[in-house]
């Protein structure tokens, strides 16, 4: 009975290049995903910083484009029909 039972670990093959290459490449690529993650969970920009004390110095960014003087507005052409009348 006990002479049936083959306990030894199965013989798994060695990893070819291909597979080192995508195994390290998919490692590579999960960190770089976490990195973005975390650039955004915690933005360091300093022109967020600089924005923030130009509002803070009484202008608010509404008053600064009201003082920037009414834009033109937008004309839209009318839309040619595509398909020919038959």
């Amino acid at each position: 009975m006990s002479a049936d039972l083959d306990l030894s670990p199965p013989e798994v093959p060695e990893p070819t290049f291909l597979e080192s290459v995508l195994r390290y490449g998919l490692f590579l690529g999960a960190i770089f995903q976490l990195i973005c993650i975390l650039a955004i969970i915690f933005p360091t920009s300093k022109g967020h910083e600089h924005e923030e004390t130009e509002s803070s110095d009484g202008k608010t960014t509404e008053q600064m484009k009201k003082a920037k003087g009414p834009t033109p507005p937008v004309r839209q052409k009318p839309k040619k029909e595509s398909k020919k009348k038959r």
